[in-house]
């Protein structure tokens, strides 16, 4: 299983609206790297959600719920979606200072390309997180 991190501005898509829907496809993303991360994503991957903006927190969990597929919205036939559910809301959200304090953290995009929107999360980096965030490691 592998573990990524998206990123979604919360007065656009926040993690309360994964919870409300229960699913969502995960579109919009056209960066290179990001749809090559996207690309990647299998069915149960772990991913963490993390707020834009003002709020700029790891907020919650979900799990890749369907392997990525052609992106409709996409003439070109090159970009790719998937499907996520949601898992858990964070008891307690990680800010952006707290990762970049977070050694182990170091490496994780979120911290070394901040434009980034889907990228891997080793497993230093997502024990750190998912302990700060009080979320299910698994």
């Amino acid at each position: 299983m592998a573990r990524w991190l998206v990123k979604t501005e919360p007065s656009e898509y926040a993690y309360a609206d994964l919870v409300r829907e229960g699913r969502t496809t995960w579109e919009g993303v056209r960066n290179a790297l990001a749809q090559q991360h996207l690309r990647a994503m299998k069915t149960g991957d772990a991913v963490l959600v993390y707020h834009t903006g003002d709020e700029k927190s790891v907020v919650g969990l979900a799990r890749v719920a369907a392997d990525p597929r052609p992106d409709p919205a996409d003439p070109k036939g090159k970009a790719v979606v998937v499907d996520l559910v949601p898992v858990a809301a964070a008891t307690s959200p990680v800010p952006l200072a707290a990762v970049r304090a977070e050694p182990r953290c170091a490496p994780l995009a979120l911290v070394t390309l901040p434009r980034l929107s889907v990228m891997p999360v080793d497993a230093d980096a997502w024990k750190a997180l998912t302990k700060a965030a009080g979320l299910p490691a698994r």
